[in-house]
């Protein structure tokens, strides 16, 4: 455990091995089966959860009962519902496991002891929450201006390897298209190849 998490962490931030040893201290680890649900929409989200194994996915689920894909974590990613994280609010988003997965769980009194133990992990945090969003205003400019073929070739060219790990109806929760569509989109782009 944690080296998944480590090699992320020394991508962004210098850590030294006294560091690590701090740092380890402030995690859990949770084991999740497939179809296991780490978070359900209206309870308090009481960790941040990054993926040392496995995929996870996060959703809201309508007053229709729709479930509305909204992000996808696998190995190297954070999940959590980050407003009901950090405000202590009912989650607007449930969490599951696609695939078993391997957490390092870190609850909100924790990560402010560690970043305030270890300072550069509040860099590393800020660099994550700026990626964080710039993601976001990304896909806010794609799920309102480009087609439905446009969203599915930048999800698989921003995350190849993901497209062959996911169902084709959570692709198309994701990318807000039915499956038919999804599925019109992909027997289109296989017919000019």
């Amino acid at each position: 455990m944690f080296e998944v998490f480590f090699s992320h962490v020394l991508k962004k931030v210098s850590l030294s091995e006294a560091e690590k040893t701090t740092i380890k201290a402030f995690f859990i680890s949770k084991k999740l089966s497939k179809k296991q649900h780490l978070l359900h929409q209206g309870y308090v989200c009481k960790y941040m959860s990054f993926v040392e194994k496995g995929l996870l996915r996060s959703y809201h689920l309508d007053e229709n009962g729709i479930q509305h894909v909204t992000m996808f974590a696998w190995e190297g990613w954070w999940t959590s519902d980050i407003q009901s994280f950090l405000t202590g609010e009912a989650a607007t988003q449930s969490i599951d496991a696609i695939e078993d997965s391997e957490l390092l769980m870190i609850s909100q009194a924790d990560f402010e002891a560690m970043t305030l133990e270890v300072p550069i992990m509040d860099r590393y945090f800020r660099i994550l929450f700026q990626n964080s969003i710039v993601t976001k205003e990304r896909r806010l400019v794609s799920s309102n201006t480009f087609t439905a073929e446009e969203k599915y070739l930048q999800l698989a060219e921003s995350n190849p390897e993901i497209i062959q790990r996911l169902p084709q109806n959570l692709i198309a929760s994701y990318l807000g298209l039915a499956p038919e569509t999804l599925s019109r989109v992909r027997k289109n782009i296989a017919l000019r190849k």
